[in-house]
């Protein structure tokens, strides 16, 4: 799941990016380059353009932000939970390595 967050995350990254497309010279992608050519005209259309290129943009950022959060959530939780399991295997063997037997570990559990 974790892995599967991230292959999102990069995936969105690359894909969504509207802003940046068909970046000019100046930097502008080619749609601030468009919203800026239409206000320049005076049409209304153009700030329009431009507050929706803002709008996707922050929620594109914001569902980026999620995806890196699950991915290093449950990267850190597999860590954390091997390392739990790992002490709980060590505190089941005895000081020579053995195992503890079965019938052993149920006088724990009465």
């Amino acid at each position: 799941m974790g892995h599967e967050a991230y292959v999102l995350h990069e995936q969105l990254r690359e894909g969504a990016d509207i802003a940046g497309v068909g970046s000019g010279k100046n930097g502008e992608g080619s749609t601030v380059q468009a919203a800026n050519e239409l206000s320049s005209r005076h049409m209304t259309m153009g700030s329009e353009l431009l507050t929706t290129l803002s709008v996707w943009d922050s929620q594109v950022k914001t569902v980026l932000q999620m995806c890196a959060h699950i991915s290093n959530h449950l990267d850190y939780s597999k860590r954390s939970y091997a390392q739990n399991d790992k002490h709980i295997e060590d505190s089941l063997r005895h000081r020579d390595g053995t195992a503890v037997s079965v019938s052993e570990i149920s006088t724990y559990a009465r």
